[in-house]
């Protein structure tokens, strides 16, 4: 093997506790090298391998003939379809190579132009073994269309614009950003009109919006073409295909290019782990097999997402999903990934009635699929080589040991996990426990609970919760009232006061104090109201609840507008100060009877005062920096919907004698619910 063997020291050397479980590791990293050394042999390495849909699907040669490979090995005979021979089963057969690869080359027309017409349609037809002919959608096809008035079904069309109507990237993907701070969004809601938004909407009304509140990152959601709207991105049908709802793919590269300009990177949700399992135009049962790209049988279906599962030792799959990666990467100019259902790929039970107590032996006994696991590791190796400055997170709610180290050391290769421990732990406080007996340990712990050495990136809610029978946390904390007490022409109700002191204080500790890296969900930051719920047979297909109501947050009169302007300054203070990539915090008060936390990052010092009614005077603090200090950041402010108590032009003198285990003291005013952040001056 050219692949260099893994030292088991270098894994030791991260975590010795991993001593009992260096044989699986190393088994797993001998698949990774068998795999990596197959690709450097038959196919050159990454670079080839990954391009795939340069050699399969539709490419159109220098002399504009077209060429149109798939692979369908069950298949006995096959013929390219379409509106270019007016679907005619015979006139275009297709020639089958002994690896199950079909292939034609369509001649361009006299006039020299391809002799397929762009975007119009066009399918493969095949005829099976049993002498049954089945027609499906070309596997790498690059857009695909739907016309509700006709049918549900998707359409494939040879996508080829003139280079007149070919989108120029501009600007370069800005330098990799740390103090990671992503906005995560939906094409499709990010409109407050009742319909499906625009990619070209959302770069002139939704992109400014993110960069005025300081996030340096978007992570864009239900990119890839699926069939059903509700299914918000996750049942996949054509994975090159960038969703037409909201456009074509130029605007969608339009989209991405305008972020950089803003010095913003745009993540991918890629989903890996699952496929919708639709025939006519998903990759299901695409040769007549159940086991083409997927296991067959049992093993190849997801009892709870009902879809189908891919074989990820398969050479073709593989081949195909690592192309798919680096399609989006080449040919749209993203950034990184945020994969999907990353739990359901690493384990053979797919996370299905299972919980992890944390023990190593969940992560590396019989229930790993190794499969899964070396897939997600030439993933990040292949991303990562080609593209040093590719962002990868992983979806996994299991704690997977060396998941964010580098493949060479073991790991799975992700550079961040999501922290999705914390969004539960908020949720619960607010549902069943009264305020005065919140547990601060507790809530600390669920905060800083994770792998030393490994990347996490927090955030304080998830988008599913923002979806029909589930509530946002400003739902849960002000519910009815958002309908009557939002506007500053009303009185500032003991509710309402709760709910926006709260709302702003879960963030910014979550912000703070629980990750390497923050996420927010579109609409979030300024406590959107109602929820989202996508157009379906049981809301009558109503879009009312599938859009953001920009409108709440623009109105100088409502409330919304002060949740808003705090995730701005919080940001910004993170971008300015950097908390987010310095080393863990050090927590020197976690007062179980006041209800106060104050801990140290970044050289800031964080203040908070969870108790319901208790404000405190010269309330004493510890900090390891001598010197004078200034508030930075205070939720109590008037523009952030507070009461302005707090004085942030006072300035704060240290007094050298040992406090909480720092060297110094200072002595703050610190009123029920608020937060402050000093930094020195």
């Amino acid at each position: 093997m050219s692949t260099k063997p893994l030292d088991p020291q270098v894994v030791l050397n991260i975590d010795p506790y991993l001593k009992p479980h260096i044989p699986a590791i190393i088994q797993r990293y001998n698949s990774y090298r068998r795999w990596k050394d197959l690709i450097q042999t038959h196919e050159g390495g990454y670079e080839k391998f990954t391009k795939g849909y340069e050699r399969y699907g539709f490419n159109v040669g220098p002399n504009n003939e077209v060429v149109y490979k798939e692979w369908a090995p069950n298949a006995k005979e096959a013929y390219l379809i379409g509106d270019f021979n007016q679907w005619s089963r015979t006139s275009h057969p297709m020639e089958k190579n002994e690896f199950g690869v079909w292939e034609i080359t369509v001649p361009p027309l006299p006039s020299g132009l391809p002799g397929i017409p762009h975007d119009t349609k066009v399918k493969i037809s095949m005829v099976l073994p049993s002498g049954e002919r089945i027609e499906r959608l070309p596997v790498w096809i690059k857009r695909v269309t739907q016309d509700l008035t006709v049918s549900p079904v998707y359409d494939a069309r040879f996508w080829n614009p003139p280079a007149s109507e070919t989108y120029k990237f501009k600007y370069p993907r800005p330098p990799k950003p740390d103090n990671l701070r992503i906005y995560e969004a939906h094409v499709g809601i990010a409109t407050a009109e009742p319909r499906v938004g625009q990619y070209k909407e959302f770069t002139k009304n939704v992109l400014p919006r993110i960069k005025d509140l300081g996030y340096n990152a978007i992570q864009l959601m239900a990119v890839m073409e699926h069939a059903y709207y509700a299914s918000f991105g996750y049942q996949v049908t054509s994975f090159f295909a960038a969703s037409s709802r909201y456009g074509i793919p130029e605007d969608l590269k339009e989209l991405i290019d305008t972020a950089h300009q803003m010095g913003i990177a745009v993540l991918l949700d890629i989903v890996h782990s699952h496929a919708c399992k639709n025939v006519l135009d998903g990759l299901n049962e695409f040769d007549g097999t159940d086991h083409l790209y997927f296991h067959e049988g049992g093993k190849g279906r997801h009892d709870l997402w009902d879809s189908r599962l891919f074989n990820y030792g398969s050479y073709e799959v593989i081949r195909f999903l690592l192309s798919n990666l680096r399609y989006w990467m080449e040919e749209f100019q993203f950034d990184g990934f945020r994969f999907d259902g990353v739990t359901s790929m690493m384990y053979k039970h797919h996370g299905i009635g299972t919980g992890f107590s944390g023990g190593y032996h969940e992560y590396f006994g019989d229930n790993a699929d190794e499969e899964g696991i070396v897939y997600l590791m030439l993933a990040n190796d292949a991303m990562h080589t080609l593209y040093p400055n590719a962002i990868t997170i992983a979806e996994d709610v299991s704690g997977m040991a060396l998941l964010c180290k580098a493949v060479s050391e073991g790991g799975v290769g992700f550079d961040y996990r999501l922290s999705m421990a914390i969004p539960d732990m908020w949720i619960k406080l607010l549902k069943h426990t009264q305020d005065d007996e919140w547990d601060i340990s507790d809530i600390v712990f669920t905060l800083i609970n994770r792998r030393h050495g490994e990347k996490s990136i927090a955030y304080a809610e998830s988008h599913d919760q923002a979806l029909v029978g589930d509530k946002t946390l400003a739902f849960w904390l002000m519910d009815k009232e958002m309908y009557t007490h939002m506007s500053d022409m009303t009185p500032m109700t003991p509710i309402i006061a709760r709910g926006l002191a709260l709302h702003k204080m879960i963030r910014l500790v979550t912000h703070a104090l629980g990750g390497e890296g923050y996420l927010n969900f579109i609409g979030n930051e300024f406590g959107h109201p109602e929820w989202l719920d996508f157009p379906r047979d049981g809301n009558g297909n109503s879009f009312t609840y599938a859009r953001r109501q920009w409108n709440v947050v623009d109105d100088p009169l409502l409330r919304y507008k002060y949740l808003n302007n705090f995730d701005r300054a919080m940001n910004h203070a993170a971008g300015k100060y950097g908390w987010l990539d310095s080393p863990q915090a050090y927590v020197s008060l976690k007062n179980e009877k006041d209800k106060v936390l104050v801990f140290e990052r970044a050289g800031l010092l964080f203040v908070f005062n969870f108790h319901p009614t208790n404000s405190y005077t010269d309330y004493r603090v510890g900090v390891e920096a001598d010197g004078e200090y200034r508030i930075v950041l205070s939720s109590d402010e008037k523009e952030y919907g507070g009461f302005s108590n707090i004085d942030v032009k006072t300035t704060f003198f240290t007094t050298p004698l040992e406090w909480n285990g720092r060297k110094n003291f200072g002595q703050v005013y610190i009123p029920s619910r608020t937060c402050i952040v000093l930094a020195k001056v």
